[in-house]
C-alpha cells in the first residue's frame, strides 16, 4: 500500500463519523475561550491514527487533539482530524480533515477533504496537485486590486484585536473581495485551486497548513512568512499566493 493510499483510506473511514456527528447534537469541551473540541474531532482522530499506526508502526505521529509519537523516524505523519471545529459546532457545512507526510522534515505528501461537499484536494511532491482527479493551478491574477484573498484570525482575537484589524485594514483598501471562511487548510487549498489569490494569517499550527503547504506548492503557489522568507513550522505568520501578487502583499502587511 501506498502512502496516498493510506491517506485516501483514511478519509473514507472518517467520512461516515463526519457525517452522522454533523446531524447529531455536538458533544462540546473547550481547550481555551474560543478554542472548541468535540467528540468527532476525537473520534476521527482515533481512527486515523488506528489506520496509520497499523500500516506504517514505524512511523512518528503529530495530531491536533493528543496522539503525539517519536520513535526517531524518518517519516512523521501530521494529522488536523477536524479543521473548523467551530464551524461544525454551529452547523455551518464548511470543514476538513487534513493529513500531510513529512519525509527528513519535507512534506512528501497532502490530503485535505471536505465531507459535506465531498471535495478532496491531494498532492504528492514533484507529481502537481489534484482536486477529485483533476489536476489544479493557482490564479494567474498579477494585481491586488484584482484579487480576492483569505484570512483567519486567531484565538487570541480578543487581546489583539487592533492588530489584526490593522492588517485587515490594509489589504481591504488594496484588494476586490476578502473572505473568513474559519478554515485554514480549506482557504489555502481554495487558493490553489485558482478560488482565491492570496492568504495571510498568524500564529497556525502545523497541522493547520502542513497538508495545504505541499498542495499549493504543486499546484504553481508561494508560500512564505511575513518577512518573505521560506515558510517553517516554527515561524509565526504565513502568507501565501499564486506567487504573482506576492511581493505586493509582502509589500502590503510590512506597513503595518
Amino acid at each position: 500500500m501506498s502512502y496516498l493510499d493510506t491517506a485516501i483510506h483514511c478519509v473514507e473511514e472518517t467520512k461516515e463519523i463526519f457525517l452522522s456527528g454533523y446531524s447529531q447534537k455536538k458533544n462540546i469541551t473547550h481547550k481555551g475561550m474560543f478554542d472548541l473540541v468535540t467528540t468527532v474531532d476525537k473520534e476521527i482522530e482515533d481512527k486515523v491514527v488506528q489506520i496509520i499506526q497499523s500500516d506504517y508502526p514505524n512511523h512518528d505521529i503529530l495530531a491536533e487533539e493528543s496522539h503525539v509519537t517519536e520513535r526517531r523516524s524518518k517519516h512523521r505523519w501530521i494529522i488536523d482530524p477536524l479543521d473548523g471545529t467551530t464551524n461544525f459546532v454551529h452547523s455551518v457545512p464548511h470543514f476538513s480533515i487534513s493529513i500531510a507526510l513529512e519525509e527528513e522534515g519535507e512534506i512528501i505528501l497532502g490530503v485535505v477533504y471536505q465531507p459535506i461537499s465531498g471535495e478532496l484536494f491531494l498532492a504528492e511532491k514533484g507529481k502537481g496537485a489534484y482536486l477529485n482527479n483533476s489536476k489544479i493551478h493557482v490564479s494567474d491574477v498579477t494585481s491586488l486590486s484584482n484579487s480576492i484573498l483569505a484570512t483567519g484570525f486567531p484565538y487570541d482575537k480578543y487581546q489583539y484585536a487592533d492588530l489584526y484589524s490593522s492588517e485587515l485594514k490594509l489589504f481591504l483598501e488594496k484588494v476586490q473581495g476578502i473572505r473568513r471562511f474559519g478554515v485554514a487548510s480549506l482557504d489555502l487549498c481554495f487558493l490553489s485551486c485558482g478560488r482565491f489569490d492570496g492568504f495571510w494569517e498568524r500564529k497556525l499550527k502545523p497541522w493547520d497548513v502542513a497538508a495545504s503547504i505541499l498542495i499549493i506548492k504543486e499546484a504553481g503557489g508561494m508560500i512564505t512568512n511575513f518577512s518573505g522568507s521560506p515558510y517553517s513550522f516554527q515561524d509565526n505568520t504565513i502568507m501565501a499566493s499564486n506567487s504573482l501578487i506576492h511581493k505586493e502583499m509582502l509589500s502590503t502587511i510590512n506597513t503595518n
